[in-house]
């Protein structure tokens, strides 16, 4: 099962996401003065949105850096989870400005303050150029990393509230709704809340080595005890090391009494592996049927003790 994604050079990748960086900075600053110099909640609330996706940027931008690194001593299984603690920090992140955003926008609902609806809309519209032009700038990038879709989702959030405040801000100056202004601020927070809620459990999931949610654990078991001179499979773990590899670990148990076949059976059984389901790093502990584990579980790794006739891991 072969994941398909974009791949872009790492090189033009970096300078898409720090021109985002920069563009996100740029716009932080005019909207935190218009909001402030308007008496607008919801130009604040978008700005320390933009502020969020800039910290998120950076992180991203420093993950991406830091997960090239190659495998050494300290991390041997390589650098490349830091994208997925990245994507963790800004799901997470979302959810506070989400919350900070319905408390703000409660207290004004019980008292909405003046607001200079032309200001909020002219700076609406420069947040919705800019916001569309960095969720432009990740989208061919997102769909191979779960690092920079958490970047995606914050701009395209940004965006669509970008409208929101342009559209309060013309209700302002046609209607005078005072009310309007934190009445959306409300919405664009529970719409932030919405996003990262749904998407916060991959990164997790990842981290707690969880088996790859397109990947049907029981098939690859199945897969495995198919394999000619199998007889059993147990003690497996199945996990992401990455995003985008998948590992494997398990005890095998064999159809004879003695080694003969293990070489042939582990070839087969890596093969099977590789062809079916995409997973190409996987560690094999073979038993023979005399000295197979008694009530072993199919998954995790009940302890047994050692058997005297298990194999070390091939």
């Amino acid at each position: 099962m072969a994941h398909d994604h974009a791949h872009i050079d790492p090189e033009s990748g970096d300078r898409r996401v720090s021109l985002a960086i920069w563009a996100n900075a740029l716009l932080t600053v005019a909207q935190i003065v218009g909001g402030v110099f308007a008496g607008s909640l919801a130009l604040i609330a978008d700005a320390l949105h933009n502020f969020s996706d800039m910290a998120s940027l950076v992180i991203a931008f420093v993950a991406r850096k830091i997960a090239r690194r190659p495998a050494d001593a300290r991390m041997t299984f390589g650098y490349g989870r830091i994208e997925i603690v990245a994507a963790l920090i800004n799901y997470t992140t979302l959810i506070l400005v989400g919350i900070y955003l319905i408390y703000e926008g409660g207290m004004r609902m019980i008292d909405p303050p003046q607001v200079a609806g032309w200001t909020v809309v002219i700076l609406g519209g420069v947040a919705l150029v800019v916001d569309t032009m960095t969720a432009l700038l990740t989208y061919s990038m997102q769909r191979g990393s779960v690092n920079i879709r958490a970047l995606f989702l914050h701009n395209l959030s940004d965006a669509l509230a970008s409208v929101a405040v342009i559209i309060g801000g013309t209700l302002i100056i046609l209607y005078d709704l005072r009310w309007v202004d934190p009445a959306i601020t409300i919405g664009i927070a529970l719409y932030i809340l919405y996003l990262a809620l749904t998407e916060i459990g991959g990164p997790i999931r990842m981290l707690m080595l969880g088996s790859p949610p397109d990947m049907d654990a029981g098939a690859v078991v199945d897969a495995m005890t198919d394999v000619d001179g199998v007889r059993d499979v147990h003690h497996v773990h199945l996990w992401q090391m990455q995003e985008h590899e998948v590992a494997l670990d398990c005890h095998i148990v064999l159809m004879g009494r003695d080694w003969t076949d293990l070489e042939a059976v582990k070839q087969a059984v890596k093969k099977k592996l590789a062809d079916d389901f995409g997973i190409t790093h996987s560690s094999l502990e073979f038993e023979t049927s005399d000295n197979a584990h008694q009530g072993a579980a199919l998954f995790g790794h009940k302890d047994g003790g050692n058997n005297a006739g298990e194999e070390p891991g091939a």
